[in-house]
């Protein structure tokens, strides 16, 4: 059973925040079977931004019940359910803080449908509730009112049940493990790990390594795994059964050793190596002399330098305008920037005119490329190394 709400609060300084609203719907897995709603009275002044959000102000609460007056039925309907709500720990936190405020400590397991989005619908642009719910076709109306957004979550939280074939969703609502707490096995893993810079391996009962990663005090990165309330944690926390690790001595080696893992082993809860998802587009030399142009990144061409985004790389284009003089015409060519003159290609300097010949565009291209790019160059870098008296070293040879 699912109770499914949201809240609206006064906004305001962390841990001070009062309820204005409540909405929660008692949700068997097919159809709501009970429902409570009601705003609230947080004898606190709503701050001013949540006014103009939400609509709801001062003068609309003056009559409304107190917390305490709602508190027995709010107990009354999630009673044995697991809460669900869009960013839990919010919604999950200002119930608490309400509770305590009476003396009364509430606990209950809770699905953030963020985080279950993010699993089981990947790729989204935004995992907001108004923009998700949008993007998927689901109606949503009253934005940012509890019972609005209430019942849009109970629409998401249904496709979300019917897309999670492996029933994940229903093992962990089930599961009544304080999610805080770990078993001696996963503790006297976390003692035996390392508090330094290196890479780990989670392992199942099998031995199938099922997550590795990086970090710079193992212990504590693995800990984490094994106490936090998202629905990747919680999975791991079930299937954990060994961890292994390997120390690096720097950071560097541990983020090449940990991309050079994922894509040998590939985890199965390993998400793409960030680098990888992160440069978009690169700037490169072509055959003509005079000409770079702004491509989508591959391996296959000649590379000056990546980009993360198009904006990054107008950014950067204005820089080569304001401090190298060269002075590009830009034109738009499938979403890209193409640099060059009249023809095309780069133009002369904008600090000196005349300055047009095609030997000084070539040799302020040469400059650019030379300033900006490792191609055929050879790269050393020395770090520390695992103990004191050690020293890593990276070989980069022609840019690789």
């Amino acid at each position: 059973m699912y109770a499914i709400l949201d809240l609206e609060s006064t906004g305001g300084k962390y841990g001070e925040e009062g309820i204005t609203e409540v909405a929660i719907y008692k949700f068997d897995g097919e159809e709501i079977v009970d429902q409570f709603g009601s705003l609230i009275n947080p004898e606190r002044k709503i701050e001013p931004f949540v006014i103009k959000l939400t609509g709801i102000n001062n003068d609309m609460l003056r009559y409304a019940p107190k917390f305490y007056e709602v508190a027995k039925r709010i107990i009354e309907i999630t009673e044995g359910c697991t809460l669900v709500a869009h960013n839990a720990k919010f919604d999950y936190r200002l119930l608490r803080t309400e509770f305590k405020r009476l003396g009364y400590t509430y606990q209950r397991q809770t699905l953030c449908t963020v985080e279950l989005s993010k699993n089981l619908i990947p790729g989204m642009p935004s995992y907001s509730l108004g923009k998700l719910v949008k993007n998927l076709g689901i109606p949503i109306t009253d934005r940012h009112r509890a019972f609005g957004d209430a019942m849009a979550t109970v629409r998401l939280f249904k496709l979300l049940l019917n897309k999670d074939l492996k029933k994940e969703i229903i093992g962990l609502a089930t599961n009544r493990i304080d999610p805080t707490k770990r078993n001696s096995s996963q503790l006297n893993i976390v003692k035996s790990l390392p508090t330094e810079t290196g890479i780990f391996y989670i392992y199942n009962q099998t031995g199938e390594i099922i997550l590795l990663g990086k970090s710079t005090n193992i212990r504590r990165k693995v800990n984490d795994y094994f106490i936090k309330n998202t629905l990747k944690a919680k999975i791991i926390q079930k299937e954990a059964a060994s961890v292994s690790y390997e120390l690096t001595g720097n950071k560097l080696i541990a983020t090449l050793k940990e991309n050079e893992e994922i894509h040998r082993l590939q985890p199965k809860y390993n998400d793409q190596p960030a680098h990888e998802k992160s440069f978009r587009y690169g700037l490169y030399r072509t055959e003509k002399s005079n000409l770079i142009r702004l491509e989508k990144l591959t391996s296959q061409k000649e590379l000056i330098t990546p980009f993360k985004s198009l904006i990054q790389a107008e950014h950067f284009i204005k820089h080569l305008i304001q401090d190298h003089g060269i002075a590009p015409k830009s034109i738009a060519t499938n979403n890209l920037i193409r640099i060059g003159d009249a023809s095309n290609s780069i133009g002369s300097s904008h600090q000196n005119p005349t300055s047009n010949s095609s030997a000084a565009v070539q040799k302020k291209l040469q400059a650019v490329i030379d300033h900006y790019s490792l191609c055929q160059e050879n790269l050393l870098i020395v770090g520390p190394g695992r103990q004191p008296a050690e020293k890593s070293i990276l070989l980069f040879e022609n840019h690789l």
